[in-house]
């Protein structure tokens, strides 16, 4: 079942009918139209079709209306919503993201960074994890072992003859773990970093 993706990085765009209207009337216009669009999505038989029709719409208007407070409001709603259904499906780094939109335009809210605190409990990794990876594994090896990295805490440097990347991860202990590969390939790992990474709530 497709959850939405679209809220990730931005909204589909619906092209609006647009003529020699107000601003004020275009706008009311279009919150018509969104409206029309929540109630299929509201219906108990919603599909998830009519569900992300509903979100694309929304999203869509507030790329035209920046500054309309009440579809500011429902959109974040969403967002925490969606945040939350991942995290239920295991799906933290991607209910991460969600958290993080939410965060990026109010810093203050205690939903989004408490399901932060809570879905970077759940990624920690423990020692015994990492004293299980091996030299010459893939990526996809890794990931499955420890899940991919939160927003902002992977680095990639493109060198001359080879790229080296560096995964890095929140340990049970409160700590960062450093995870190495040259070329897709892993070949170091540390258990304690000092490496400088985004910031885990905003």
């Amino acid at each position: 079942m497709r959850l939405l993706p679209a809220l990730v990085v931005t909204s589909v765009f619906l092209a609006f009918s647009c003529g020699a209207r107000t601003d004020q009337a275009d706008s009311q216009a279009d919150w018509q139209h969104v409206l029309s669009r929540k109630k299929a999505a509201a219906s108990p038989t919603a599909s998830s079709r009519e569900k992300q029709i509903y979100a694309d719409t929304l999203g869509a208007f507030l790329q035209k209306h920046p500054t309309h407070g009440r579809a500011r409001l429902v959109y974040r709603r969403i967002q925490l919503d969606f945040a939350s259904e991942l995290a239920s499906l295991g799906r933290y780094q991607d209910a991460i993201g969600f958290y993080k939109a939410v965060l990026a335009h109010d810093p203050g809210n205690e939903e989004a960074n408490r399901g932060v605190a809570e879905a970077l409990d759940r990624l920690a990794v423990t020692k015994a994890k990492l004293l299980a990876l091996e030299k010459g594994m893939t990526q996809h090896q890794v990931s499955q072992l420890l899940g991919k990295p939160v927003p902002g805490w992977k680095v990639r440097n493109d060198r001359r003859d080879t790229v080296i990347e560096s995964w890095y991860y929140r340990t049970v202990d409160g700590g960062v773990a450093g995870v190495y590969f040259r070329g897709g390939v892993l070949f170091a790992a540390e258990p304690a970093s000092n490496e400088k990474l985004a910031s885990l709530t905003r």
